[in-house]
C-alpha cells in the first residue's frame, strides 16, 4: 500500500519528529523510532490487533468494539517492554453499523497522532500514541489499528465520581477543573467532550485527569474555547444524571465552573 497522498499534502499528517514510516506486505504504518523494528515485525504475520488478541494474558476492554491490553516487547530503553492498548478504529454514531471499521485513507489516526503530541507538549495529559497501521480492505477504504501507551490505573470520570466519597469528589472536580484550563491555555476545543473521556488515574495521593478521543480536538484559540469547552462537559453531566442516574448535580457544576475560571 502506498503512502496515503493526503499524509504528505495536509499540514496536520506531516511525519511527526521521532515517528517513522513502515510498509510491511502492503500496509502502511507509523510508529515511533524505539517500537518502529516490533511493529515490523508484528505486521510482517497479522494485524496488529489481531496479534493482541492473540496474547496470553491479554487484558479485553470494552469500547465501541473490543480493544486489548497487552505488553509490548519494545521499551525507549534497550531490553525494556511497554504496557499498551492495541485499538481497532470503528465508527460510531446511527452508521457506525454500517460502516463499521472501513475509513477512507488515512482515516483520523494521523490527526489523534498529531494532537496528541500537541496537547503533551502543552502539558495536556493524553495517552501517548506509539503507532497506527492501515490495511487495505476494497477501493479506497482500510481498516486501521491504533496503539497507545496503557494509562495508570483508573477510569473514567462517570466510574469514578460513582465510588468516590465527598473528599475525593473535591479533589476530582479539581483535577477535571486542571485539565479544562490547560484546553483553555493552549486554545484546544473538544468537539465531544463529555465525561467518559476524561481518564482518571490515580498517582499516589493525588488525581490526575486524561483526556481521550483526542482526533475530536481542534485549535480554533480565542477567548470562547473555555466556555464551549464547559457547556459541553456540563452538557454531558447533566446527561448523564437524567439518563443514567448519576448524581453529579449543579453543585458539581457550579464548583467545577468556578474551580476551572482560577487563574493558577
Amino acid at each position: 500500500m502506498n503512502q496515503p497522498s493526503s499524509l504528505s499534502t495536509c499540514e496536520p499528517y506531516h511525519l511527526p519528529d521521532g515517528y517513522t514510516q513502515l510498509t510491511v506486505n502492503g500496509q502502511y504504518a507509523v510508529a515511533c523510532q524505539w517500537a518502529a523494528p516490533v511493529i515490523r515485525e508484528l505486521l510482517a504475520n497479522s494485524t496488529l490487533h489481531d496479534w493482541a488478541a492473540a496474547q496470553k494474558g491479554h487484558e479485553p476492554m470494552h469500547g465501541r468494539g473490543i480493544n486489548y491490553g497487552v505488553i509490548l516487547p519494545a521499551g525507549v530503553e534497550f531490553g525494556a517492554s511497554t504496557a499498551i492498548v492495541v485499538r481497532r478504529n470503528r465508527h460510531g454514531g446511527l452508521f457506525g453499523p454500517v460502516t463499521g471499521e472501513y475509513f477512507r485513507a488515512p482515516t483520523r489516526a494521523p490527526l489523534e497522532l498529531a494532537n496528541s503530541l500537541r496537547l503533551a507538549a502543552a502539558g495536556v495529559n493524553t495517552p501517548e500514541v506509539i503507532a497506527y497501521a492501515l490495511y487495505p480492505a476494497f477501493m479506497s477504504l482500510v481498516r486501521c489499528d491504533v496503539v497507545t501507551r496503557r494509562l495508570p490505573d483508573g477510569g473514567d470520570l462517570p466510574d469514578v465520581w460513582r465510588s468516590a466519597g465527598a473528599s475525593a469528589r473535591k479533589a476530582l472536580l479539581a483535577a477535571v477543573a486542571e485539565l479544562l484550563r490547560k484546553l483553555a491555555g493552549v486554545g484546544a476545543w473538544h468537539a465531544d467532550l463529555n465525561l467518559k473521556n476524561i481518564y482518571i488515574a490515580r498517582h499516589d495521593s493525588a488525581l490526575t485527569a486524561y483526556l481521550l478521543d483526542v482526533d475530536r480536538v481542534s485549535f480554533p484559540g480565542g477567548n470562547d474555547v473555555a466556555e464551549l469547552n464547559f457547556n459541553r462537559l456540563a452538557r454531558s453531566a447533566r446527561k448523564w444524571r437524567s439518563r443514567w442516574g448519576l448524581d453529579f448535580d449543579e453543585t458539581a457544576i457550579k464548583q467545577l465552573a468556578a474551580l476551572s475560571r482560577e487563574i493558577k
